[in-house]
């Protein structure tokens, strides 16, 4: 707890607030990528408190968010499919498909359960042989491990009732659509720390040169979040396009070994679609060709996911930083946490969720 309540620490953070407002001399763009720092910015009221000096874009950093809707009426499809099981985190129940969302076909009769790791789902595949289990894996490279090694220990296990419907995305890609948008008004990143502590950083070096955006890796903590905006201001003042790493007590610039070596014997990198913002070239991860058996797209002959046109909620324009959750003609109307029109306005990580939640343009 020590180390949280430094991170948390009031007269810091207000000290962390002067040193930005005495070193800009300019309205600067930071753009954070990771949805957990778009909670704590605003959980904080950061972005208000700095709107005069930094203006913050929220980015695709949700990968529930980005999850096609089609997997999630693949996923709905098997759940209601005799002698299945869909395993899940509990992020996903809520998220909307085409026409419904899991929570609401568990309502039918669909069989899920919500589960804390894959491994969960591999044990319930070794306690009931006769049921087909399926995991249903979405994340960034950060929870892509933990699916890399319960597909390597079902292998292990040789489990022929165990699957997985794999919705992984990679966060660099997303950043690199970004960057080259033409109206890209992004002056600087705020990289995920928690996906930096599985990748490291050092890719970063090239994108920071090739694009001249300066990226500083940063955490969740009111005092992480001030101390990764002022590094970044710090950097475009200079006129440098460095990439500097703001998380040190968890993040290495190498990353974590152990952790990408199971995801490259596991995985392959290959292009993904991703609601909203549509084809991401080298956006995800799927299974290896060894482990292809487990892949349950091609085991239960799903159709091929597609990409999605979101026709009423503008999550592709929030996600990209074109407009704020706020200037959706949707928000707190006809799209609420209760009634969503997409994902981001569920998600524990959607920027949408997080204005209705914490911003006083919530309504009552």
């Amino acid at each position: 707890m020590k180390l949280i309540d430094e991170f948390r620490d009031p007269d810091l953070a207000h000290r962390l607030v002067d040193s930005i407002r005495g070193l800009a001399t300019r309205r600067w763009t930071i753009m954070e990528v990771c949805g957990g720092q778009t909670h704590g910015l605003l959980r904080h009221g950061i972005d208000e408190e700095l709107r005069d000096v930094v203006e913050l874009l929220h980015g695709p950093g949700c990968p529930v968010c980005v999850t096609p809707a089609d997997a999630i009426d693949h996923a709905i499809e098997l759940s209601l499919r005799p002698g299945f099981l869909l395993t899940t985190f509990g992020d996903m129940l809520r998220v909307p498909g085409k026409e419904r969302s899991l929570m609401q076909a568990q309502a039918d009769g669909a069989k899920m359960q919500m589960v804390y790791s894959p491994l969960d789902a591999v044990k319930l595949a070794q306690e009931f042989p006769s049921t087909q289990v399926v995991f249903f894996a979405v994340g960034f490279e950060t929870t892509a491990p933990a699916t890399a090694i319960a597909v390597s220990q079902a292998a292990a296990l040789k489990l022929q009732n165990f699957s997985v419907l794999t919705a992984h995305v990679r966060v660099e890609p997303a950043m690199e659509a970004i960057a080259q948008a033409p109206d890209c008004r992004v002056n600087g990143f705020l990289a995920a720390g928690h996906v930096c502590t599985i990748t490291g950083y050092e890719q970063y070096r090239q994108f920071a040169n090739r694009y001249r955006i300066p990226i500083v890796v940063t955490g969740f903590e009111p005092v992480d979040l001030l101390e990764g905006i002022y590094r970044c201001i710090q950097l475009l003042e200079q006129g440098s396009t460095e990439v500097v790493n703001a998380y040190a007590r968890s993040v290495r610039v190498a990353g974590n070994s152990a952790a990408l070596e199971i995801l490259q014997q596991v995985f392959v990198i290959a292009d993904r679609p991703w609601r909203g913002l549509g084809q991401m070239p080298q956006g995800g991860l799927v299974l290896a060709s060894a482990f292809r058996e487990f892949d349950a797209v091609e085991k239960f002959a799903l159709h091929q996911s597609s990409v999605d046109v979101e026709e009423e909620c503008q999550s592709g324009a929030v996600m990209s930083g074109r407009i704020r959750p706020t200037q959706c003609p949707h928000f707190g109307t006809r799209c609420t946490p209760q009634s969503p029109l997409g994902a981001p306005m569920v998600s524990t990580e959607g920027a949408c969720s997080a204005y209705y939640r914490y911003t006083s343009l919530a309504p009552l």
